[in-house]
């Protein structure tokens, strides 16, 4: 399966995610801030990042900005998962160029939908 890092500085809802992920079979790393996030992705290189918006620091929003634009982070795509719920939010989100965005509570299922729509590349049509 994917190797998933996962930034948030709540330990409550890293714990929901980390517990998803690893139930669906995916490898987690884990960061608690925006910094830390930016400096894994770098060194880690996972296949995807679940990055949260309100964090110390920097925000998730010029972390996933930082990891798009990144010269060794740029192909990494970066899903969003916020309780930021306004459509701003969103659309700002993927101005910075992430690749999904999905409001805390999260629904598992969405979830693991929205991490494969990123990770499997759509077959050619015939």
């Amino acid at each position: 399966m994917a190797r998933v890092l996962v930034v948030d500085d709540s330990p409550v809802e890293m714990q929901k995610l980390v517990g998803c992920l690893s139930r669906h079979g995916h490898k987690v790393l884990t960061a608690r801030n925006g910094v830390d996030g930016v400096e894994m992705a770098q060194r880690a290189q996972p296949d995807v990042v679940l990055m949260d918006i309100v964090m110390p620091g920097i925000n998730g929003f010029k972390a996933t900005r930082e990891i798009k634009r990144g010269e060794t982070t740029s192909h990494i795509p970066v899903i969003i998962v916020s309780s930021k719920s306004e459509a701003s939010d969103e659309s700002w989100g993927r101005r910075q160029g992430a690749a999904g965005y999905i409001h805390k509570p999260f629904d598992e299922q969405r979830l693991i939908n929205e991490l494969n729509r990123v990770l499997l590349p759509e077959a050619p049509s015939p």
